[in-house]
């Protein structure tokens, strides 16, 4: 996920890539192609370079200009550059700073910060994701569940049932939470909140269930008993993490460097799985009319005009920038953008209450809708929905 801070600092630096080219002798009729290589070994994603020959990389004529031209990878960043960027939390914790914190203290916050998006004791809701769902070792055993029939349990995968890491939940929350503020909380807020999520999903800590009191700090997070530690492919952790992440991929029957095939690659039948529960029925039910819209101007070269003149264009473009991520559509719970019957149940209570729900928040959305927009900008894109949605 690309944080927001880390949009801040890009407007700083430049980040370069490191792009390495691969050349062969001769493509010939067989479109031969060298596989990549880093340091001698097959690089992981199985990718391969074509050669360009006769100015051709394959049937078509190629650029050959633009491949000669340099490439300009810009500065080096500065160390207090790589320092801002530098806070990743590793599996085996390193970056972890010191601090500490109980359930009982990160229950205040999570109410104060937390709860508005994810629900009372992490349920969920408004479309932001659950936290916890119960005792984590006994959903676990739910991640084998198939829905074989419509009505049947699927996975359930909240943290405690499906993070392999305890250490990426401290790393996430101080990274990216609380959304519209990331980079906000102390180091012992963090420890604070990742205890008390720890207690919604009953985890253990050297076997025993931690509590409202017990302390979370550098030295024990670690220590926390995850049950899907092991639960993912390849094992990425460790020295031999990027081996064995080679290994899967080089591996035939799973993908990457293989033999690639293009044609008759199957031995007898394939194996093809049928589909088990035909979807028959969708609500809303699919329309199929392809009919142009009744306005004649639908294009956005004159939705301005269309739509209420100059008024409607900025509040347009506010909603655009700062609304549409949770009003574009109806699974984060908030009325959406043309959702007649939605946006005339909001505005019976008038704009001036309308107005006022978005300058102090509302169920899911906290003040402002996370922002710092002045009134009248979130009057200008409550009028913009609105006019959209009659």
């Amino acid at each position: 996920m690309f944080k927001s801070y880390r949009r801040m600092l890009l407007s700083g630096i430049v980040i370069s890539a490191a792009v390495s080219t691969l050349f062969a002798a001769d493509t010939g009729a067989s479109k031969k192609y060298v596989t990549g290589r880093d340091k001698g070994k097959l690089v992981i994603d199985g990718g391969v370079t074509y050669p360009v020959k006769n100015g051709k990389t394959g049937p078509y004529y190629i650029n050959e200009q633009a491949h000669s031209l340099a490439i300009n990878n810009g500065r080096p960043a500065t160390p207090n550059e790589i320092k801002a960027w530098d806070i990743d939390v590793m599996p085996d914790g390193t970056g972890l700073p010191k601090g500490k914190g109980t359930a009982e203290e990160g229950e205040e916050i999570y109410e104060a910060k937390c709860q508005s998006c994810h629900g009372d004791f992490g349920v969920g809701g408004g479309g932001y994701p659950a936290l916890a769902k119960g005792n984590a070792y006994d959903l676990h055993k739910t991640l084998t569940n198939q829905r074989t029939t419509p009505d049947a349990d699927g996975p359930v995968r909240v943290f405690g049932s499906y993070w392999p890491r305890a250490s990426t939940l401290w790393w996430y929350i101080k990274t990216g939470m609380p959304h519209p503020a990331p980079l906000s909380l102390s180091d012992d807020e963090v420890y604070s909140l990742v205890a008390y999520i720890y207690t919604l999903n009953e985890l253990k800590l050297n076997g025993e269930e931690i509590e409202e009191d017990t302390e979370i700090n550098q030295d024990n997070v670690l220590k926390v008993e995850l049950p899907n530690k092991d639960g993912f492919i390849p094992k990425i952790d460790g020295p031999n993490g990027l081996e064995n992440v080679r290994k899967f991929f080089n591996d035939t029957s799973n993908y990457g460097n293989g033999t690639r095939c293009m044609h008759d690659c199957f031995k007898g039948e394939p194996k093809v799985l049928p589909i088990q529960i035909e979807q028959k029925s969708f609500l809303p039910p699919l329309s199929e009319a392809k009919d142009l819209p009744k306005n004649p101007c639908w294009i956005a070269s004159c939705d301005v005009e269309a739509s209420g003149g100059a008024a409607n264009a900025e509040g347009k473009k506010i909603y655009e920038a700062h609304c549409a991520v949770c009003h574009g559509n109806d699974s984060m719970g908030a009325p959406d953008l043309g959702n007649k019957e939605a946006w005339a149940k909001v505005m019976k209570k008038g704009m001036d209450a309308v107005l006022k729900n978005a300058i102090n928040g509302k169920n899911a959305m906290p003040p402002r809708g996370g922002t710092d927009l002045p009134d009248d900008k979130l009057k200008a894109a409550i009028e913009y929905m609105y006019s959209k949605s009659k």
